[in-house]
Formats: C-alpha cells, sequence, structure tokens
C-alpha cells in the first residue's frame, strides 16, 4: 500500500470515527431528558451489556480479514481474498446468531442477576443489533483489506445517524406507555441503525459484484487454503484484538452489576438505585466523553509520527513527538477536567433541568477523570506507535480490578452511593495512566518538566475555574442558569487560552497538533500572540 494511500485511508476512517464519537455523545442529552435517570437507567443496564457481546462476536475480525483480504491481493490471488471473506462471513453470521440467542433469550436472566428487571425490553429490543453488526463487520474487513475505507466510514456514519435519530423518535413515541418502554424504544435504534448499515454495505458489494468477478477471472492460481486454515488465521489475528478492546466493556459491564446490586444493599430502593445508576451512566458520564473528540484525533495523528520515527530510529525526534503529544492532551484534559467541575451542577440542571441536583454531585466526582481519560488515550497512541499496543490493555485491565474493589465498597456506603462508583472509575484512569507512564519513561527515558508541563497550566486552569465561577455568579441573579453558564464557559475558555499563551505554556508546534491546528496559528500570528 502506499503511502499516502495508508494515510488517505487512516484519515477518512478516523473523521468517520469522530462524527460517530460526537452523535454517540449528543445522543444522550436529549434521550436523558425524555425518559429521565429512571428511564436512563434501564437504557444503561442492557447497553454495556450488548456491547460486550458485540466486541466478543466481532471486534477482532474487520481487522483481522482486512489483513489476511490485503495479503492475499497482493499477491495477485482475488480468488484466496474473496474466500477469506466468504468463510469470515458465514462465520460472523453463526457469531451474530449465538449473541444474539444469549441476549435475546438469556435477558430474562441477566436482568434479574443484576437486580434491575425492567431493563429487560431494552434488552431484547437491542438483540437484534447483534445479528447484523457482525455482518457489517465482514463486509467493512474485506473493503478495508481492498483499500477501500469509504464504505467503512459511510456505513459507521449511517448506522450512527439513524441510531440516533430513531432511538430519540421511539423513545418519545413510546414515553406514554411506561418509560421502561420508552428506553426500550431507545435500545431498538441500535438495531435500526446495525439494519441500515449492513444494507449500505450490501449495496456497495453489489455495485462492485462487476470488478470483483472481472478479478476473480484473473486471479492468479495458488493453493486453496481450507476453511479450518483461514478460520484458524482470523482467530490468530482477531482474538489478541477482541481482547483488549473487550476491557472497557468488561468494566462497564461490571458497573451495571454492581453498583444496582450494592446501592440496594445501601437501602436505597430499587426505583431510587436505577435512577441514580441513570444519572451516572447515562447522564453525567457522557459529559467526561465529549473532550475524547480531541484526544482521540490526537492519538490517530501520533501512531504513525511515533511509529516512523522508531522505524528509522530517530529517538529524538520520537521523544520530542511523545512529550508534545502529552503536553497537548494535558492542555486539553486540565481546563475540560476543572471547567466541568467548576460549573458540574449548573451544567447538569442547563441540559438536564428536570433532574435533581445530586445528578451535578456525581459529575463533579466524575470530572477529575477527565485528565487521566485524556491522557489514557493519548499514550496509548504512543504505545501503539512504539509497537507496544498491549501494554494499555494490561495497564486499564489492571486499573479495572482496582475499580472493582472501590466500586464495590464505597457504593454500599450511604454517604457515597453512586459516587463510590464514580470514585472507582477515575481511580481505574488514575492507575491506567500512571502505568502507561511508567512504561513510556522505563523505555525511552524522557522527563517531563513539572514547570512546563503541569505548573503553569495548572495556574492557568485554577485562574479559569475562578474566573467562571466569579461569571456564573455575577449573572445568575439577572441571567438565570443557562445563559451564565454558556457566558461563564466562553470567557473562562478564553481566559485559559490567552493564559497558556502569556505564560508561553503552549507552543506553535503544539498548536498544530490540534484540530485546526494550522488555521489556529494563522490567526493567532496575525494578531502577533505567537
Amino acid at each position: 500500500m502506499k503511502k499516502n494511500s495508508f494515510l488517505k485511508g487512516a484519515f477518512i476512517l478516523g473523521i468517520a470515527g469522530i462524527i460517530v464519537k460526537i452523535l454517540g455523545a449528543f445522543f444522550r442529552i436529549p434521550l436523558g431528558n425524555i425518559i429521565g435517570s429512571e428511564g436512563m437507567g434501564y437504557y444503561q443496564s442492557a447497553y454495556p451489556i450488548y456491547v460486550l457481546l458485540l466486541t466478543i462476536s466481532s471486534a477482532g475480525f474487520p481487522a483481522a480479514i482486512s489483513k489476511l483480504v490485503s495479503e492475499k491481493i497482493a499477491l495477485g490471488d482475488f480468488r484466496g481474498a474473496h474466500r477469506v471473506f466468504k468463510v469470515s462471513f458465514i462465520a460472523l453470521i453463526v457469531t451474530g446468531i449465538v449473541t444474539f440467542a444469549v441476549l435475546f433469550f438469556g435477558a430474562e436472566y441477566i436482568v434479574n442477576s443484576i437486580k434491575n428487571p425492567k431493563s429487560y425490553y431494552s434488552m431484547r429490543a437491542i438483540s437484534p443489533a447483534l445479528l447484523f453488526v457482525p455482518i457489517m463487520a465482514a463486509f467493512r474487513g474485506y473493503f478495508q483489506g481492498r483499500q477501500e475505507m469509504t464504505p467503512t466510514a459511510v456505513s459507521q456514519i449511517i448506522e450512527q445517524f439513524f441510531r440516533v435519530c430513531l432511538g430519540i423518535y421511539l423513545a418519545f413515541l413510546l414515553l406514554p406507555k411506561g418509560k421502561e418502554y420508552a428506553s426500550a424504544g431507545a435500545s431498538f435504534g441500535a438495531s435500526a441503525g446495525a439494519v441500515l448499515g449492513s444494507l449500505f454495505m450490501v449495496f456497495v458489494y453489489l455495485k462492485n459484484r462487476k470488478n470483483i468477478n472481472t478479478e476473480l477471472k484473473n486471479s492468479v492460481s495458488t493453493n486453496i487454503e481450507s476453511v479450518k486454515e483461514i478460520v484458524n488465521k482470523l482467530l490468530l489475528i482477531a482474538v489478541p484484538i477482541t481482547i483488549g478492546s473487550a476491557i472497557m466493556p468488561i468494566m462497564n459491564m461490571l458497573d451495571a452489576a454492581i453498583v444496582m446490586r450494592r446501592l440496594q444493599y445501601a437501602g436505597f430502593t430499587y426505583e431510587k438505585a436505577n435512577s441514580l445508576y441513570g444519572q451516572l451512566t447515562g447522564m453525567a458520564a457522557t459529559l467526561i466523553n465529549l473532550p475524547q473528540v480531541l484526544t482521540m484525533a490526537l492519538a490517530m495523528s501520533l501512531v504513525p509520527v511515533i511509529s516512523n520515527s522508531f522505524a528509522v530510529g530517530n529517538m529524538q525526534k520520537a521523544k520530542k513527538d511523545i512529550k508534545s503529544g502529552v503536553r497537548v492532551a494535558l492542555l486539553i484534559g486540565l481546563p475540560a477536567s476543572f471547567g466541568l467541575a467548576s460549573l458540574s451542577t449548573p451544567i447538569m440542571q442547563m441540559l438536564y433541568p428536570k433532574e435533581s441536583s445530586s445528578v451535578g454531585q456525581i459529575l463533579l466526582f466524575l470530572s477529575m477523570g477527565v485528565i487521566f481519560l485524556s491522557l489514557i488515550q493519548t499514550l496509548t497512541g504512543i504505545l501503539q506507535g512504539m509497537g507496544k499496543a498491549y501494554i494499555p490493555v494490561i495497564n486499564l485491565f489492571i486499573g479495572a480490578i482496582f475499580k472493582v474493589i472501590i466500586s464495590y465498597t464505597l457504593t454500599a456506603l450511604p454517604e457515597f452511593n453512586v459516587k463510590g462508583a464514580a470514585i472507582g472509575t477515575v481511580s481505574a484512569y488514575i492507575i491506567a495512566t500512571m502505568l502507561n507512564f511508567y512504561y513510556i519513561n522505563k523505555n525511552m527515558n524522557i522527563k517531563f518538566e513539572f514547570k512546563n508541563f503541569v505548573l503553569k497550566p495548572l495556574i492557568s486552569v485554577i485562574i479559569m475555574s475562578i474566573c467562571v465561577i466569579l461569571t456564573y455568579e455575577a449573572l445568575f441573579i439577572n441571567f438565570g442558569n443557562n445563559i451564565s453558564c454558556i457566558v461563564a464557559i466562553l470567557i473562562g475558555g478564553a481566559v485559559y487560552f490567552v493564559l497558556l499563551l502569556i505564560t508561553k505554556s503552549i507552543r506553535e508546534e503544539e498548536i498544530l497538533m490540534m484540530p485546526k491546528g494550522q488555521k489556529i496559528c494563522k490567526i493567532l500570528k496575525k494578531i502577533r500572540l505567537i
């Protein structure tokens, strides 16, 4: 594959990934206002289990299929490439049927095990997606192996767009029947999105069928691999990826299992426990994931840059890029974290006006995790570029163990309740971040200067937070919560950015690493701020 072709493909998939993440993040805000924390509790009890089964059934297969298909095509063996696709397609249909059966027919047992029986309808409504997402995975892997990234990108956007739109519409439509049915409607959006995404991939395949047939006729003759050989090769690649991808879904599923049980153990009624769980996972957690859109783009850009430096043995450049990446992650994560903490209750009242102030307190506890979540994504990109993709997986797993212990212990204490689970989540991120830093420093011997990396940005965010709080309080009496909140956020962002430039906490090369970095640099040069 040519370098520009690779970069173009990575760019297309990266943009699609960011669009999908933005759609997914904003989906929960209108949904939360429609079905409330009670409905979000039902939805969030079903969703993590669905994601885990989806990960098991199909997560590693697009990459595995892509690799085997591209290897065959490189040898001119188009028949072999198409055979890989056909075997994969059948195998993924089987895994889809199995995981669908587990979720659909096992829904009653699962909801009773996690002590949330009213999430039964949501679990059944989302289960058909498990039949269709694996089909998409087979097609996506095949086209990616052919160096055609656009079908994958478009299908991802179609799937997410219809999931969001139909999910919100069905939730609104079914609300009069009860919140458990409304949350099931929202869950069914994922099934509908998967069907439409699959239909698009089938359409693309049929449209390209003539070219594919021509390739098959002109294919070089090679030994035909048995089904067993192909499946073994697929599993060899797919299983490690699946294990890595399953860590976060397992963490979320453990939340679903632990939080509801421990809250009820602490003396909360089923309804109150479910509502608190909905506030934690469906409302507050949504906001701490938003900055990931920026750090995801940063991590994507770091992988090829650092990988290239390692390939040519330029360790000095690799160290410089690693330090710049970490600085940018901190410059994004710190203000997001302190900003959410400063306005935790006002922000949640603006987004979810019908909810109690407790959701703001949950966000306050979770907000500290934004810094470490930003660093985890960036450090994962760095370690992938170093060729050590398994390290962040192991470290996140270690963090997950601590999360389970802390969440299990604190959530059962009435004074902590669901905030105990938030502390457990943040603890997992802190531990994973520290372990990732330790590994990078051990292997690269990089010194991160405290003054430039932490002290200057920290002073900037503290001043920013003071300005945000004072602005909000000054405006609140005359303008109310929403306008005061928005103005305070805008002023806080402006103050923070100016302080970074004044203290020289950010350099031109780091601005260039940010999304739209070149445009930002042009503007700053015009007004002589850099």
